[in-house]
């Protein structure tokens, strides 16, 4: 926790902007020199870098100890070698000109001055040092814990001390977004999450990749985290909302009252409406989306060796039945396209992500169609096998259904407030819920205007982990800063098929061709969908940091052509300018 003293000299630095992040910022440096030693760069006589280049250095004297040494607009900086989202080695990542560091693996964004997080997944941001050049050595002054943890020592305590109070419905990505980046950003009013699973923010990309099923491994923080930022989580569910009065009632009969709402609460898993897959209707039949399902599943699975049927090629079906495939059980996915995800990735691509999956042992049934599913002969409440329309029954352990979501907006149908076709929310580019005054919708929920290539203001609804936890950001900016713009970002999604699959960008409006580089069956491969002449998604495996290079000429409106692609272009050779155009 910062000292007082601390504190009030960086207000003395800046007694303007107490309240702002750059002050906390300031905090942290001032601490930072008080406890900092100099630090020898191993093999670093002086800095010699040039605009835009990146360099890794051990640091001597601290085991395993590295910084990365970057130079942006002739000016020098040095910060955490590693993302502290997943650890992704930053040197490999992409600097562009205005000091934007991205991760090669997820798309996760830092400010080489500050070292804070711009865009989502990262969390934490990096810590940054200052440089000393003397006797023929270049040092840098830090202090140990905060070299040994790689990244900024993170202090979110606060005691509420305004009127205003942010109330937030949902406890998925979008969430996490919102309550880490109001308090981030220096909102001193009361948060409180409304969540019906009443677990604090989970990794839930982990929940479908590797079955984790163990809370205290899947929470990105402690309870006590949130407890110290004042950030109240309650389990319940919200049975209706009273836009006029500003009040949110839960099915426990509480009522919770607000002057900023959040709407997150994100997609509640589809069942089929088919004999023996109705929800409840058998035993071991399942969907994935929360804590409890992968704990559910694991429990089911038991010592391994399972006849399970995973129903629907998507993603999520593709990562859960790999996964259960490499812990020795007998694994069959059923899809109704040729190949999987065939109409958002192509016929090429998901040809390759079935092989991937088909060489641990996955067997897929494409071009099907499930009838039923039938009663085990050993024990009738529980499923036995899967009937598709065909004639073919394969036998099951388990099942689980992995045929997509629905947004979870089933509680505000009584409440006047206008929902699309689809069940989600129409919103504005700041993800204001149009005709609501201080409320927005956030995550599977919301359909807002996308300005990526392609998009022109179309709206979009897109489920990505990424997606949510960015447009959480800009709402937190915007309650935070009232005034400020949105940040427009570009959809980053990322998934585990035995290679890592890497993809920006979105085909809303569709596409009319793929052009593939590099080669498919390794795989190691960049996939560039386009519309006409225009990229509009790509998806690479064993290409780190395509995608992320991808994704900042996007946001630049300087991505190749499809006809300069063909004619052999590498954008790893295109530099990123610093002007945004998206």
């Amino acid at each position: 926790m910062l000292s007082p003293r601390v504190l009030r000299l960086a207000s003395s630095l800046h007694p303007a902007t107490y309240s702002r992040p750059y002050l906390q910022r300031a905090a942290f440096s001032i601490t930072a020199q008080i406890m900092a030693q100099e630090f020898k760069l191993k093999g670093v006589i002086s800095l010699n870098l040039k605009n835009g280049e990146k360099q890794e250095v051990e640091i001597e004297g601290i085991e395993g100890g590295k910084a990365l040494l970057l130079r942006v607009q002739d000016k020098y900086y040095a910060t955490s070698a590693n993302c502290t989202h997943y650890g992704a080695p930053l040197k490999l990542g992409v600097l562009t000109g205005e000091g934007r560091l991205t991760c090669p693996w997820h798309g996760a964004c830092f400010n080489v001055s500050t070292g804070d997080v711009e865009d989502a997944p990262a969390l934490d941001a990096l810590a940054t040092y200052e440089l000393v050049e003397k006797d023929g050595a270049v040092y840098i002054k830090a202090d140990e814990d905060t070299i040994k943890t790689n990244r900024r020592p993170l202090d979110l305590k606060c005691s509420a001390v305004s009127d205003e109070k942010v109330l937030v419905i949902g406890g998925g990505s979008g969430t996490l977004g919102a309550i880490e980046g109001l308090r981030g950003g220096g909102y001193k009013g009361s948060i409180t999450v409304l969540s019906k699973e009443g677990y604090q923010p989970i990794d839930r990309t982990k929940l479908s990749k590797a079955l984790l099923a163990d809370l205290s491994k899947a929470a990105w923080r402690s309870k006590d985290f949130y407890k110290d930022a004042s950030i109240d989580i309650i389990q319940d569910e919200v049975s209706s909302v009273d836009f006029s009065s500003m009040k949110v009632s839960t099915k426990s009969g509480k009522t919770f009252d607000y002057t900023k709402l959040v709407l997150a609460t994100g997609g509640t898993p589809r069942w089929l409406p088919l004999p023996g897959l109705k929800q409840g209707e058998l035993g071991n039949v399942f969907v994935l989306r929360a804590l409890p399902d992968a704990q559910n599943i694991l429990k089911a699975v038991g010592d391994s060796g399972k006849k399970i049927v995973v129903i629907g090629s998507s993603f999520i079906g593709m990562e859960v039945g790999n996964c259960l495939a490499s812990m020795k059980n007998e694994v069959s996915i059923i899809g109704m396209e040729s190949e999987p995800m065939e109409r958002v990735m192509g016929t090429q691509v998901g040809k390759i992500f079935r092989g991937l999956l088909e060489r641990n042992g996955v067997k897929f049934y494409m071009g099907a169609s499930v009838d039923k599913a039938a009663p085990s002969q050993s024990d009738s409440s529980k499923v036995g096998a899967v009937h598709l329309k065909d004639g073919t029954v394969l036998e099951a352990d388990l099942v689980i259904e992995g045929v997509g979501v629905a947004p979870a907006t089933e509680y505000l149908k009584e409440t006047g407030i206008k929902l699309e076709k689809d069940g989600s929310i129409k919103t504005n580019e700041s993800f204001e819920v149009e005709g609501l005054k201080d409320v927005y919708a956030i995550g599977d929920i919301a359909t807002y205007p996308y300005h990526g290539p392609g998009g022109n203001g179309s709206l979009i609804r897109i489920e990505h982990w990424n997606v949510a936890q960015n447009a959480g950001r800009s709402v937190a900016n915007s309650i935070a800063h009232p005034g400020a713009k949105p940040k427009p970002f570009i959809p980053v999604f990322w998934s585990a098929l035995g290679a890592q699959l890497r993809y920006c960008g979105n085909t809303v409006g569709g596409y009319d061709d793929v052009v593939i580089t590099g080669d498919t069956e390794k795989p190691s491969f960049v996939a560039y969908y386009t519309r006409g002449e225009t990229v509009v998604a790509v998806a690479s495996m064993m290409k780190d940091p395509y995608m992320t290079q991808s994704a900042e000429l996007m946001r630049r409106a300087k991505m190749p052509t499809k006809g300069e692609l063909k004619k052999g272009v590498d954008i790893l050779e295109i530099n990123v300018p610093s002007e945004i155009k998206i």
